[in-house]
């Protein structure tokens, strides 16, 4: 694709490309994209779910319709933005679901499924990103994962938790590997929001009596917890950071984020303190120790 420089980088609206648009988080970034006015190729499965968006904003609003899984689908889309706007400023991966089950109950082909979409997905659109980003001299990937690919051991969660991580460690060696070409990497940590995240597009299936304790006990807190986030407040605090001359390589988001983030960091130190002896003596120059006594209660851990 032939990607035309942008002459004033700083002071030209951004145009974003933002996955997973019809609701939730992808929608009220878009939202908050549009207010600050920047332009939106927003995407959707459905893209008819997207024309208030066009009635509201305009010629600013680009619907196109994307299943993330189909890599095609993400070179067209991407393609058309660039056809429209002339380049992209901001690629954002944020479709994403989540069935909730226990892993031994998982069907399979589910459990591939969502990889497929939380994984796979962010992969196919941001490989597809990269030579455009590439060839305009820069740009922003942002990854939505959640608090949970951080600190994991969610039951019910494996997949999605899962793929979270998977994200999480290829950001990483994106964000190494394009740095050079003027692309920024940012990978987002929502905690409890109010979106449809655990609502109508969460499956879940009956829970085993052996797993009530865990997948049981949680898919009850799902239900029953008030979820504290304000995902238009999130949009546009995440419009501002993009544009930050310096932003973080990865943003929390939510009180109880920035918690367990906090007591899941302490709990790793903690425990590698308490483990280093034994770590440092797998060394050629080191002598053996004796593993550390049991202590009566675990590491802390969210």
């Amino acid at each position: 694709m032939n990607t035309p420089a942008h002459p004033h980088p700083h002071t030209q609206p951004h145009t974003w490309f933002i996955t997973g648009s019809s609701r939730g988080f992808g929608r009220n970034l878009a939202i908050a994209a549009l207010e600050a006015g920047d332009n939106v190729v927003a995407t959707a499965r459905r893209p008819e779910q997207l024309e208030d968006l066009v009635r509201r904003y305009g010629d600013r609003v680009l619907p196109v319709p994307l299943d993330v899984t189909d890599r095609s689908a993400a070179v067209a889309g991407l393609r058309a933005a660039v056809d429209r706007f002339g380049r992209v400023d901001v690629v954002v991966n944020n479709a994403g679901y989540a069935n909730a089950s226990a892993i031994e109950t998982t069907p399979e082909d589910d459990f591939r499924r969502q990889f497929d979409t939380n994984f796979w997905g962010v992969y196919n659109v941001s490989t597809e990103a990269i030579p455009v980003l590439r060839a305009q001299g820069g740009g922003t990937i942002v990854q939505f994962s959640s608090i949970g690919g951080r600190v994991g051991g969610t039951p019910g969660l494996g997949s999605y938790q899962a793929a979270k991580f998977a994200v999480d460690g290829f950001t990483r060696v994106l964000a190494a590997e394009t740095a050079p070409f003027g692309i920024t990497c940012l990978v987002v940590e929502p905690g409890g929001f109010a979106t449809d995240w655990a609502g109508a597009s969460m499956r879940i299936p009956d829970v085993p009596p052996e797993y009530d304790a865990t997948v049981g006990r949680m898919v009850r807190l799902f239900g029953d917890a008030a979820a504290q986030g304000d995902p238009k407040r999130a949009g546009e605090i995440l419009v501002r950071v993009v544009k930050h001359p310096t932003p973080p390589s990865h943003l929390i988001i939510g009180a109880g984020a920035v918690r367990m983030a906090q007591a899941y960091s302490r709990g790793q130190l903690e425990e590698a303190a308490a483990w280093e002896a034994v770590s440092r003596s797998a060394d050629f120059d080191q002598p053996p120790v004796d593993l550390p006594a049991p202590t009566p209660e675990a590491v802390p851990r969210p």
